[in-house]
């Protein structure tokens, strides 16, 4: 987490973002990269690129930069090392570049809407940035005056294409000295006996040292419902999902399963690529 990519759209919901990414660096000694996309229409674009300067252009790239010198003057910002970039593309194409460019290791965003996180995965910005990205992203949904995380819910089928979300995901439970419950969920129509699905996850963790986990199964009614009664029996800091690039949020929680996890939980959630 030591360097920590923040979209922007200068919105309540990504400040609730920035202030949790801003805990973390205090905490970690960790830069924040500020990002703010333009909307701008394609052939602005062009003309940007070949620095030409289309006023509308330069009237939205004066006030983005305005906007940025007063969140830096925030409080909560004090004595950390934050990154202004301001890009003309509002579709977020080229967050996966700006990532690689700036060797960033976590992005932190936050949810919009009142429809909650199902807005940010669903047919938007941020469902490409989940898709694309390499690296973690962790999805803010309310304010946390003090964001500390000590259970983290990872909720999986537990087969071998997720392994790299696990390495992951323990990654991140060591960085904030966390606790791994590892979760199966078991539904009618895809059930598993319990010492098969013990006999699973264990297979499935056995090449890693992470020793601070524990091993549940839970049976409800939809893997999104375990998920999210098993977090709220818990009292859970954090859900971990994985993503499965083109083929959707999450490899094992498709189609309208992810959606509904995302937009339910009160809590944050990050997601880890396969």
């Amino acid at each position: 987490m030591k360097k920590i990519l923040v979209p922007t759209d200068f919105s309540k919901e990504a400040e609730q973002a920035l202030k949790v990414a801003s805990q973390i660096a205090k905490r970690y000694g960790s830069e924040i990269y500020l990002l703010h996309m333009l909307e701008i229409p394609m052939q602005e674009i062009d003309a940007v690129s070949a620095k030409a300067e289309v006023p509308e252009v330069m009237f939205f790239m004066k006030m983005a930069h305005k906007k940025f010198e007063d969140i830096m003057n925030s409080d909560y910002l004090n004595g950390l090392t934050v990154h202004e970039i301001v890009k003309p593309d509002g579709t977020f194409n080229g967050i996966s570049e700006i990532c690689k460019e700036h060797n960033i290791t976590m992005i932190t965003m936050g949810s919009h809407g009142a429809s909650g996180l199902k807005e940010m995965f669903v047919g938007s910005n941020a469902e490409k940035v989940v898709r694309s990205s390499h690296v973690p992203v962790l999805v803010i949904k309310n304010d946390h005056d003090d964001f500390s995380v000590d259970d983290i819910v990872f909720a999986s089928d537990f087969k071998k294409d997720n392994k790299e979300t696990y390495r992951q995901a323990t990654e991140i439970a060591t960085a904030f000295g966390a606790q791994i419950h590892l979760l199966m969920v078991n539904t009618a129509s895809n059930f598993t006996t319990t010492q098969k699905a013990k006999d699973r996850i264990h297979n499935f963790i056995q090449d890693y040292s992470f020793k601070n986990y524990t091993i549940n199964i839970y049976n409800d009614e939809s893997i999104e419902k375990g998920i999210l009664n098993f977090s709220k029996d818990i009292d859970a800091d954090l859900v971990g999902i994985s993503t499965h690039g083109r083929q959707g949020i999450a490899h094992f929680f498709n189609g309208s399963i992810s959606e509904d996890l995302v937009n339910h939980a009160n809590l944050p959630v990050i997601t880890f690529k396969i």
